[in-house]
């Protein structure tokens, strides 16, 4: 059976009759009206069915929804002063759904009004007594000055949205005519809420569950919801059923909202657009700039002009990678999150694997592999979230020169996932000695005391320090925030490098410093818990490296 696709079950009395059953019906058609639509019905055995309790589920933060707010006679009022057939003002035919705006039009080429072109009219006086009820109830603080009346026939939806924070004020109200729904909240941590939302009722986003959640409507022709008191029939595994299926009807949404004529100010700034708008026109902060530009001087320059070389030693891949790799399923979808030059996305031919790498260097060497591979940042990778089976990211993270720029590299990591896939995360460990095995990158050596000072860009705030310690290779670590050189002989230069002038010039040339920040045990870890859409599965040490693999709730 395809995986991740819903079910229904039927339990018979008797294994006789069960199979009495699947040799009648497995593979028939079903009867229908529908005459270009043919549904055949296909069975299958199951032992048991794992029934979980069911609980009603908890609203997000600031939703309300008021049942019968209105008598079925005002709603049939309402529904008759749309007046689809006879009046076309202000209405568009839109490709899901039929929809009419009073007082201001909204455009969804922008996903926003235009304060300044107030339609002619006003709302519909039938809703005066709507408004006049919601104010005294205490549901909303402004009268709104703006409807949108959406007309849904069955299996149509609506995409999951937010309304646009400097558009409208806090509360948005919708009143639901003709027929109930099921509306699917959903919050950036990937958690779900589905709100029925009965005929008649009043649904009021206010708060978080205005500004944070998206809510949309799924297109289907039927909901899944919970049986009332007097449906509930038979048992399964001991538990009352309690869903059923519920054939949606055409369902006519009056959605008010009050203009903003100011800038948002709401408590979520990382989804606000206004406040993301101010944050863009505002000189960047200090700690910021720093954290960038040392990555840039010490990070990302250093492998453009070392990738050849880079690629020279990085043949072999790890063992325990390639063991994950070879786990996944036939056909899974991957992604290599700082592929280098590739190494690991020719492991497993049953795969299909993409890298993106920030050095177009490496990219062209994996390019000249014919790999598939693509140049981009690890906090900004165009891949569509949602899709991949599996992401890895070997020896990428600890570049990163923030606590904050790392967990958001991971989590640009695991926004790539799908629900169930896992990620499999590198970085280099503090403790290179472990479990008193020595990594075969340590050697016995003292470290060095040596310091090189950073650009002036890099040092004005690199977390308070304007020097960082210069490792010694092959010693172990004295500083979790450090620079370590790559000794880069002359002809092993790559191309886009600028040619030496002179012999003291090429003796610089060949030492590059690349920044790092190691990990201590448990600190990868740690990271990856602050993430609430995913769960650490495993933990280990291998040759010198915190590793962990994570997999997506």
């Amino acid at each position: 059976m395809p995986p991740n696709k819903p079910y229904s079950f039927v339990k018979y009395s008797s294994t006789q009759e069960a199979i009495s059953a699947h040799t009648s019906l497995s593979g028939q058609e079903l009867p229908s009206s529908d005459l270009e639509q043919k549904t055949i019905l296909y069975l299958c055995f199951v032992d048991k069915v794992e029934v979980q309790e069911l609980s009603p589920p908890t609203l997000p933060p600031g939703l309300i929804i008021v049942e019968d707010f209105i008598s079925p006679e005002e709603e049939l009022t309402l529904l008759e002063s749309i007046r689809w057939e006879t009046d076309n003002c202000n209405q568009k035919a839109l490709k899901h759904r039929r929809v009419k705006h009073f007082g201001y039009e909204f455009r969804y080429d922008n996903n926003n009004i235009d304060k300044d072109k107030p339609l002619p009219g006003g709302l519909p006086e039938s809703c005066n007594a709507v408004l006049d009820k919601c104010l005294q109830q205490g549901l909303i603080k402004h009268r709104p000055d703006q409807l949108t009346v959406n007309q849904y026939d069955p299996g149509q939806g609506i995409p999951p949205h937010v309304d646009t924070h400097s558009a409208f004020e806090d509360e948005i109200v919708s009143l639901s005519l003709g027929a109930e729904i099921v509306m699917d909240f959903k919050h950036p941590s990937g958690s779900s809420v589905p709100v029925m939302v009965t005929q008649r009722s009043l649904l009021v986003m206010g708060g978080e569950s205005r500004y944070l959640w998206t809510h949309g409507i799924t297109p289907r022709k039927f909901d899944v919801i919970q049986v009332s008191e007097g449906q509930k029939v038979g048992t399964v595994g001991g538990n009352t059923e309690e869903l059923t299926l519920n054939k949606r009807g055409t369902r006519t949404s009056f959605t008010f909202r009050k203009i903003r004529h100011g800038p948002c100010k709401c408590a979520f700034p990382s989804v606000c657009d206004s406040q993301q708008e101010q944050k863009k026109s505002s000189p960047p902060l200090v700690e910021d700039m720093g954290a960038a530009s040392l990555e840039k001087e010490y990070v990302h320059k250093v492998y453009e002009d070392i990738a050849s070389h880079f690629s020279s030693t990085r043949h072999t891949p790890w063992p325990k990678v390639v063991d994950f790799l070879r786990s996944l399923p036939m056909g899974s979808l991957v992604a290599d999150v700082g592929c280098g030059n590739g190494k690991y996305l020719g492991v497993n031919n049953d795969l299909y694997m993409i890298g993106c790498d920030r050095s177009k260097n490496l990219i062209d060497i994996c390019g000249e592999k014919e790999y598939e591979a693509c140049v981009c940042d690890a906090l900004s990778v165009p891949f569509r979230p949602g899709s991949f089976d599996a992401c890895i990211s070997i020896a990428v993270i600890h570049h990163f020169s923030t606590e904050e720029r790392r967990l958001a590299a991971i989590q640009v990591l695991t926004d790539l996932l799908r629900k169930g896939g896992q990620a499999l995360i590198y970085v280099w460990a503090m403790e290179q000695e472990y479990n008193k095995k020595k990594s075969k990158y340590l050697k016995e050596s003292k470290s060095s005391n040596e310091q090189l000072p950073l650009s002036s860009k890099a040092d004005s705030n690199h977390e308070g320090n304007s020097k960082l310690p210069v490792h010694t290779n092959r010693t172990a670590f004295d500083s979790q925030d450090l620079l370590v050189p790559w000794h880069l002989k002359p002809k092993c230069q790559s191309k886009n490098s600028e040619a030496s002038t002179g012999e003291e010039q090429l003796v610089l040339s060949n030492v590059y410093h690349r920044y790092y920040h190691v990990f201590r045990e448990g600190e990868l870890e740690a990271l990856c818990r602050k993430l609430q859409d995913v769960t650490v599965q495993h933990t280990y040490h291998d040759q010198g490296n915190w590793c962990v693999i994570l997999e997506k709730l």
